[in-house]
């Protein structure tokens, strides 16, 4: 073992002496950016322990993002010296301290950790893509029928609900998707539809809609999600665009009870649901929630979901399960989970899919290859597992750097890939942020969700998908001190 020593530690403190001495010598610069790590077996002999005890620790470090390990590859150190705090020591100089110090980090929300892929997997996605034989042909609207039939297969798994290839289309990311639907049904309807939104909610998602010719009702939320007494009471609209698994940018679960009597209110007064399963794969704490499309019976839910969050938002490709029961006010097919198109409800699907063919193909056919590649190698299930790990650490460090200081909260800790952290005082959430932004951090701030003047408290949003448990440290730091100086 060339750069770690040995450790002296006793049996019941192994992991945690393992971990705690690696991440010291990352601080003080005798690992650097890059270097490898003994495997887990050299290791655990040099130590006189358990393999499983430095595969504890791996795996805690790597979460933590201090050091990358991929399967049948050797662990990297991933972190900067230095990077924590501004820390520094022997083994790091003055130049790359100050470095350091001025590399911005960038907590904004919406980024995945797209690094965190095994790199031989990823390769050979695009190997497949590659390899796809050349067509003289126009690639099909909807997309490629292998990709959207791993769409559906992973909706079995990973959602609980049944669909078939022909409710299924792709589209290039969800702005795309809520576009489209606006769209269709405005042809429907022969008028601007009405959608009733979550306030605060999804902006971009909002600007999507009203550019296509919807209008935009907003709705508050309450601690289980949108308040449905508020909606009930509203004037009609077409259409309730709701977050229900990990609300944006709150990060309410909206519960089974209430998810029913949405579903419920939607079949007696023919409104469409419209499901942005954002964040679905990464649940924190608790028992996963059933998506609304395995509970609808009606043919009320227009699913969306995508790979923004769970691969890389460049990619631009989502994904939209049309409704399905039929006689419903709105939907498709001949029963929950069939594959035709058609019956009594068939109206809104087939506007749908009309405008998709209008619009034409909007996801390349080599990006469908890889990304059906991912899906039936099992790839994309090992990677969220991997992914999934590592954000429970982030949230964990979140919640036990922020707890017990005084005057803030961290919020939306449930799941997903950001944190809300919310003060008292009389400080603005643009003022917070911009004295982050003074201190090389940068993030969202809540008020830029709300509709409504004074819907949201102050407060950032922080997402940490996509960075180091060192940056993490020093975005937790920044937000501490902005809010103390206010």
């Amino acid at each position: 073992m060339d750069q770690i020593e040995v450790i002296v530690v006793d049996q019941s403190g192994k992991t945690a002496g393992v971990v705690a001495r690696i991440r010291r010598m990352v601080h003080d610069g005798t690992l650097r950016e890059g270097d490898p790590l003994p495997s887990t077996r050299a290791l655990a002999a040099e130590l006189g322990v358990a393999r499983g005890t430095v595969v504890a620790a791996y795996e805690q470090l790597d979460g933590e993002g201090w050091i990358r390990t991929r399967h049948g590859a050797v662990a990297r150190v991933v972190a900067a010296a230095g990077a924590a705090g501004g820390a520094t020591g022997p083994g790091a100089t003055a130049a790359s301290a100050s470095a350091t110090a001025a590399r911005l980090i960038d907590c904004r929300p919406g980024v995945p950790a797209v690094t965190a892929i095994a790199q031989r997997d990823w390769r050979a996605a695009w190997r497949a893509a590659a390899d796809a034989p050349l067509r003289n042909a126009v690639a099909d609207p909807l997309g490629t029928v292998e990709l959207r039939a791993q769409v559906v297969a992973q909706l079995g798994l990973s959602r609980g609900f049944a669909s078939s290839v022909d409710r299924v289309l792709l589209t290039a990311g969800t702005s795309e998707a809520l576009s489209l639907v606006t769209e269709a049904l405005r042809v429907h309807l022969g008028r601007a539809p009405v959608f009733a939104v979550e306030d605060p909610g999804y902006r971009t998602g909002q600007r999507a809609v009203l550019s296509a010719g919807g209008t935009v009702v907003g709705i508050p939320l309450d601690d289980d999600g949108m308040d449905l007494d508020a909606l009930t009471a509203a004037p009609p609209v077409d259409v309730v665009l709701v977050t229900p698994t990990h609300q944006y940018p709150l990060g309410s679960v909206v519960p089974v009870a209430r998810r029913q009597r949405l579903l419920a209110w939607a079949a007696a007064t023919g409104t469409l649901v419209v499901e942005d399963d954002y964040d679905s794969e990464f649940r924190h704490r608790g028992s996963p929630v059933p998506a609304l499309a395995a509970l609808d019976a009606e043919g009320v839910v227009l699913h969306v979901g995508g790979f923004s969050k769970t691969l890389d938002p460049r990619l631009r490709c989502s994904y939209v399960v049309l409704p399905g029961a039929a006689g419903g006010p709105v939907g498709a097919g001949s029963g929950a989970g069939s594959g035709s198109v058609s019956g009594a409800g068939a109206g809104v699907a087939d506007a749908v899919l009309a405008a998709r063919r209008a619009r034409g193909a909007v996801v390349a056919e080599p990006v469908q290859v890889a990304l059906a590649h991912l899906l039936r190698t099992g790839a994309l299930r090992r990677h969220l597992g991997r992914v999934r790990r590592d954000y429970t650490h982030r949230r964990a460090r979140i919640a036990a750097r922020l707890d017990g200081v005084a005057g803030l909260e961290a919020r939306a800790l449930t799941g997903g890939l950001h944190a809300v952290v919310v003060w008292s005082g009389p400080a603005t959430g643009q003022e917070v942020a911009a004295r982050m932004a003074g201190a090389g951090v940068l993030v969202s701030t809540l008020e830029e969700y709300g509709l409504a003047p004074g819907s949201t408290p102050a407060g950032v949003v922080l997402g940490y998908g996509a960075v180091t448990a060192p940056e993490l440290d020093r975005a937790l730091d920044a937000v501490i001190g902005a809010v103390e100086r206010a």
